[in-house]
């Protein structure tokens, strides 16, 4: 099996979610045949699944996902050792001294972004400044503009799950450190959370009425 072709098929399902052998064949340029074979092949080694889903008409359809362990292989960034550190500092400068951490981290990272984000006026252009920036770190951001010209931010994947799952702390600085960076004429909400079942973060940002 091509380890090319398995890997764009990780990502495929990593970065759109559930899809069918008719959507991931165009999307990778093969035969929904070879997309089912290397399906079969990765289904064997656990790293995806799959639910039949009831048409209206005809056989069910079948949706393919990645199972936790194919999500695995995007992993969290030193995640073993990011908790072993937290637990560390909670337990040597309680949850003070931990809150203490976590902004110092945002403070620095606030000030990277808005040195990036400084010569730009255009909120496209910040935005997409923004995604590659969170990209680099690890995020597998996009970005989409709407109707109504607002923009979302989508993390396809989260870096720091395992500090976040750990210490909420961490999910609340990610929200007030992409306001903080875009300043306070906009506004950034965040409209589906991994950590709340959703299946990747996204975000909304917007100017404020004038």
């Amino acid at each position: 099996m091509s380890s090319d072709n398995r890997n764009r098929i990780l990502y495929t399902l990593k970065s759109r979610g559930p899809l069918g052998t008719g959507t991931l064949a165009p999307a990778l340029g093969i035969t929904e045949v070879g997309v089912r074979q290397h399906l079969a092949k990765l289904h064997s080694e656990g790293l995806v699944a799959f639910d039949d889903q009831a048409g209206a008409v005809g056989r069910p359809k079948r949706m393919w996902r990645l199972t936790p362990k194919g999500h695995s292989r995007f992993p969290d960034t030193h995640g073993d050792l990011t908790v072993s550190l937290i637990e560390g500092i909670r337990s040597v400068f309680g949850e003070a001294g931990l809150d203490r951490l976590i902004e110092a981290r945002q403070e620095a990272m606030v000030a990277t972004y808005r040195q990036a984000l400084k010569p730009h006026l255009d909120l496209g252009d910040r935005v997409g400044v923004l995604t590659r920036l969170r990209t680099v770190e690890g995020y597998m951001a996009e970005f989409e503009m709407q109707g109504d010209g607002s923009f979302l931010l989508i993390e396809n994947h989260c870096p720091i799950c395992a500090a976040a799952k750990t210490c909420q702390g961490f999910c609340r600085s990610e929200l007030e450190l992409l306001q903080a960076a875009f300043g306070a004429d906009m506004s950034v909400m965040r409209q589906e959370h991994l950590l709340s079942e959703g299946r990747r973060c996204v975000y909304r940002i917007a100017r404020l009425a004038q």
